[in-house]
């Protein structure tokens, strides 16, 4: 079992938007059979104005799948599609962290 973390690092003004984005994409993502997005802000962090989202996935491959919609009805991809536009207007950065749960 992998844990995928998105680090987000906002512009200034712009952490609301961004999470009312991941909200809404972690239950897009839950209907399409996504695995449940655990969305967070900071109270203390490296940087001011981040977000953090986690998800459990089986493995790189199951990943890959879904970043590439794979089996994925079209509908549903377009409405993901239009809920994240414009949303590199409220980032300046970011990363993806990759870990393998132990145990």
């Amino acid at each position: 079992m992998l844990l995928v973390r998105e680090v987000m690092y906002c512009k200034p003004g712009k952490v609301r938007p961004l999470v009312e984005k991941f909200l809404a994409m972690s239950k897009l993502s839950e209907k399409m059979g996504m695995p449940k997005m655990k969305v967070m802000t900071d109270l203390s962090a490296e940087r001011y104005w981040t977000i953090v989202s986690e998800m459990e996935v089986k493995n790189m491959e199951s990943f890959e799948n879904m970043m590439s919609g794979d089996g994925q009805n079209p509908e549903d991809m377009k409405k993901f599609e239009e809920l994240m536009k414009g949303y590199h207007d409220l980032v300046e950065s970011g990363r993806r962290e990759i870990y393998k749960l132990e145990g």
